[in-house]
């Protein structure tokens, strides 16, 4: 597995509060989400290199 990188992340309460709810639809951490929604802005916006797309984390679901 490749290593991850810990940081600080500060947001509304209400913002946070939203993303533990739709994480908990998805059956994800919260973590596990905001990383998953963060990957997929990249990949639309064409901010990935080939492959790392694809380097999702194993418990990560698509869904388009």
């Amino acid at each position: 597995m490749a290593e991850r990188k810990a940081f600080p992340l500060r947001m509304d309460p209400r913002l946070f509060a939203a993303l533990e709810r739709w994480a908990a639809d998805e059956l994800r951490s919260t973590n596990g989400q905001i990383e998953y929604l963060l990957r997929e802005a990249l990949r639309r916006a064409g901010r990935l290199g080939e492959g790392q797309a694809a380097q999702g984390r194993a418990g990560d679901r698509s869904r388009e």
